[in-house]
């Protein structure tokens, strides 16, 4: 039986709106074209501003983060993908912890949970945009007319890139939209980090935000203040080129350990024709950073709430509240313009220091926020695999249905689990763990677009290439794709 928390959100889930799988597999190119006009949208409503925020007020709470949550200061996706993730981690915990249990071999329980998820990515994406308001993201003075007008906004499109995500996982269009959304916003993120025309003035000289463009600043400018050390390492979050070094490293670094993995001998029960089950290292993929950083991203929230509405009590459990979620100062070291960050508190230490300035300065923050990253990657990656279906029970029952079996083994449920579990839960763990080791030292180096972002957009692409081989294939051999399990 369903769980009674379940149950609860039942009656809200015919108020939202489904998308309903297709009746026929679109074709390869078809569902090109969905993924292309999706992601297309996206990017529009990344680029046009809020009606009624003013642009030269308010403070900017996710500026850290703004490439993971696919999210643009100011614009139609203010929010990003932060509330979607936010309830799929809120499920995630749910049910790791056994708060609710769900069984997602039943189809009307993994319906139910879906249904729930829709409905709790709604709620918070009310929450956000209430809490953005009120927390005078957009200003102190607003007006009433003027946050009714932003909330409406906010809700309408959070609503439209919930509707989005669906139509691409419902099987309309290639991958998931999350996952696109974010590809496209830390791509965008490091071009920007590499050729941008903006001003970053240090030194008394005005240098271009750009890396590169700084670095050939540097070379051909006959100004002394042009120094060519400059480019290499900067200031604040100003792009540089050792963040730029730590993308190529952290890229590189990815592709290689996503090949490694066990192969598992298995056969045919039948024709004992030999195989392999590949287990991989990264058995989870990105899926533990992306539920890290919604936890990260969420703490940094709601500390900047708190510091900008309590930040002057002096005693009392406003005071506390503060100084236990954590204190924010300006990092920018006085170029450019202004960049709040969290420095003590519970947000200081879920917040990358960035650069080795920042490490320097704030060298437990660092520490605790490596370890942090680390044991919650490992955490939240052994989770997944039973929310998820990859677990050794679920693994076993997919091969036996198969009419596959280990040589050597007996073909019964619990003998084949037990073998698996000599492998799956320990990829898990130790996968969870270096992807978390990664995406920290990325951080701590200022790779641009994030270390998270950079593991994140690694993976997405790697999963894209493979999405597009296994379609070619669908198109090209059907007979081979019914084979492979692809149609």
């Amino acid at each position: 039986m369903a769980s009674k928390f379940l149950l609860l959100f039942k009656p809200f889930q015919r108020f939202t709106l489904e998308v309903k799988k297709p009746a026929r597999k679109p074709s390869f190119k078809r569902k090109i074209a969905w993924t292309f006009g999706i992601l297309s949208l996206y990017l529009v409503m990344l680029n046009i501003p809020l009606v009624g925020v003013p642009s030269d007020e308010g403070t900017d709470p996710f500026f850290a983060m703004r490439a993971i949550l696919a999210s643009q200061r100011g614009s139609l996706a203010e929010l990003g993908i932060g509330p979607i993730v936010t309830a799929g981690l809120i499920m995630q915990l749910l049910v790791g912890s056994q708060i609710i249990k769900v069984d997602f071999s039943n189809s009307e329980e993994r319906a139910l949970y879906t249904g729930t998820q829709k409905i709790l990515a709604v709620l918070m994406t009310i929450f956000e945009a209430l809490a953005y308001i009120l927390g005078g993201a957009y200003g102190e003075d607003i007006g009433f007319e003027a946050s009714i007008l932003i909330l409406v906004q906010l809700l309408v499109a959070g609503f439209i890139i919930l509707l989005m995500d669906e139509i691409i996982q419902k099987g309309y269009g290639l991958g998931s939209g999350i996952s696109l959304f974010i590809a496209a916003s830390v791509s965008f993120n490091i071009f920007d980090g590499m050729f941008s025309l903006s001003p970053e003035p240090s030194g008394g000289f005005n240098w271009y935000r750009g890396c590169i463009l700084a670095f050939f600043q540097a070379i051909f400018s006959d100004d002394p203040n042009a120094t060519l050390s400059t480019p290499f390492s900067r200031v604040g979050r100003t792009p540089d080129l050792i963040g730029l070094l730590a993308t190529i490293v952290v890229f590189a670094v990815v592709i290689y350990v996503d090949s490694i993995k066990i192969e598992i001998p298995v056969q045919h029960s039948q024709y004992k024709m030999p195989a392999r089950y590949p287990i991989k290292f990264l058995y989870t993929s990105n899926i533990p950073v992306i539920l890290v950083s919604a936890l990260f991203a969420n703490i940094y929230f709601i500390s900047n709430l708190m510091w900008n509405n309590w930040k002057s009590a002096a005693s009392g459990l406003k005071y506390f509240l503060v100084r236990f979620f954590g204190t924010w100062e300006d990092i920018s070291g006085g170029t450019g313009s202004q960049q709040l960050a969290p420095v003590t508190g519970l947000a200081s230490y879920t917040t990358a220091p960035y650069g080795p300035e920042q490490i320097a300065k704030y060298p437990v923050n660092a520490i605790i926020y490596l370890v942090l990253m680390v044991a919650l990657c490992g955490i939240f990656s052994r989770i997944w695999i039973d929310t998820a279906g990859m677990s050794s029970k679920n693994v076993a029952k997919q091969l036996l249905d198969a009419n596959m079996q280990i040589p050597g083994f007996r073909r019964n449920p619990r003998i084949v689990e037990k073998y698996l579990e000599r492998y799956i839960p320990t990829a898990a763990w130790l996968g969870g763990f270096f992807i978390g080791v990664l995406a920290a030292f990325a951080d701590f180096l200022g790779a641009l677009g994030t270390g998270t972002g950079i593991l994140l957009t690694t993976g997405i692409l790697r999963q894209y290439y493979e999405i597009f081989a296994s379609e070619q294939v669908s198109e090209t051999v059907p007979a081979l794709a019914g084979f492979l399990g692809l149609k």
